[in-house]
């Protein structure tokens, strides 16, 4: 089956109403946690920022004599805000990266929390697959709670060390739209996969797929990255993410198993 045949196959499945059921799961549990999220944030924000001692010195000389005034005062709330805004002289510039490193975070959170919701709903969407169409293949898997734990684990630690260590491309142009980026992906890659062939194959199955089929599935992988980076959208096309790489290794694994 040619890519564009799986592909308008995937497009045709997630059309149908029982996977677009299963689409609003992601959609309905993201909300509730970015919504408990920020208010648990937003609290602890409040609280630290309620009260903010300002103290400054400043001194100058008189007739020769010096003469030093001090400046304490307690800013709350939006008094603090004020002075800021006020005092900050690049003030634009802070709000700027506020909300840009905001933006930023909310879409790799987002992407992060659609990736752990949707591994505990891909052995259902498969099995829905394999009835209409790959009855002839059995979904044997390999996975467990203690290898998906462990892998989301190992997955999570070498993003974070990736994060560090790219730091210093961060500050390059156009290169630091790759290194911000690839840490998430490598997460994203780890657990799509893991998620599908452990549901589908044998250990020594998925690993034979990795090695022949791993610039496809890299390709396929990347490309839905880059449409996760549409801010939330992968909360609504998560299970076409799934559907997709499920008939890849359905195929894959139907070839692996027929007869030589």
């Amino acid at each position: 089956m040619s890519e564009k045949e799986i592909l308008l196959r995937s497009i045709k499945d997630f059309l149908t109403p029982k996977m677009l059921k299963y689409s609003i799961l992601p959609f309905i549990i993201s909300l509730v946690v970015l919504y408990i999220v920020f208010f648990v944030i937003a609290g602890i924000g409040v609280e630290h920022l309620s009260t903010l001692n300002v103290e400054s010195s400043q001194t100058t000389i008189v007739d020769g004599v010096p003469h030093t005034e001090n400046f304490n005062a307690t800013l709350s709330d939006s008094s603090m805000l004020k002075f800021l805004m006020h005092y900050a002289i690049s003030s634009w510039l802070a709000a700027f990266f506020i909300y840009a490193l905001g933006a930023f975070l909310a879409i790799y959170f987002s992407i992060f929390l659609a990736v752990i919701i949707i591994g505990f709903l891909t052995p259902s969407i498969l099995r829905e697959l394999q009835k209409s169409s790959y009855s002839d293949i059995s979904m044997i898997g390999y996975s467990n709670l203690p290898s998906a734990l462990f892998l989301a684990l190992k997955s999570a630690l070498i993003m974070i060390l990736l994060f560090i260590l790219l730091i210093p491309f961060y500050f390059i142009p156009f290169l630091n739209i790759i290194a911000l980026n690839l840490p998430m992906y490598y997460f994203f890659h780890k657990m799509l996969l893991f998620d599908v062939s452990s549901s589908i194959c044998t250990k020594e199955e998925a690993k034979n797929i990795a090695y022949f089929k791993a610039n496809n599935l890299r390709l396929k992988t990347a490309l839905l990255y880059l449409i996760s980076l549409v801010p939330f959208a992968i909360f609504f096309v998560a299970i076409f993410f799934v559907i997709y790489l499920g008939h890849t290794y359905f195929l894959a694994t139907r070839e692996l198993r027929e007869p030589q």
